[in-house]
C-alpha cells in the first residue's frame, strides 16, 4: 500500500477491512441504508467520530491553557443559540 500519511479522512482510494459489529447495530444500519449502503454509512460514521475526537483534543488543549469553560456562560450562549433561557439550559 502506498504511503497514506498525508491523506485526510475520506481521502484516497477505498481499502477493505474486516469489521465486527453487534447484530443489533448491523440490523439498525441495514434498516437505514440497505445492505449495499453499509460501507458508505460506516465511512461517514468514522469520519464524524474522527472530527469529534479532534474537537475533544482541541477543547482539552484550550482548557489546559485557559481553564475549563464557565458552565453559566456556556448555558447563556447555548440559550442564545437555541432560543431558550440560560436558567433552563443550566438545569439541563
Amino acid at each position: 500500500m502506498a504511503d497514506d500519511s498525508d491523506l485526510a479522512p475520506g481521502g484516497g482510494p477505498s481499502s477493505g477491512i474486516f469489521v465486527t459489529l453487534s447484530a443489533g447495530t448491523l440490523r439498525a444500519i441495514r434498516e437505514r441504508v440497505g445492505k449495499r449502503g453499509v460501507s458508505a454509512y460506516l465511512e461517514r460514521a468514522a469520519q464524524r467520530q474522527i472530527e469529534r475526537d479532534n474537537l475533544d483534543e482541541l477543547i482539552a488543549d484550550f482548557d489546559k491553557v485557559h481553564g475549563p469553560a464557565d458552565p453559566q456562560a456556556v448555558a447563556a450562549k447555548r440559550a442564545k443559540l437555541t432560543g431558550g433561557t440560560a436558567a433552563n439550559e443550566a438545569a439541563a
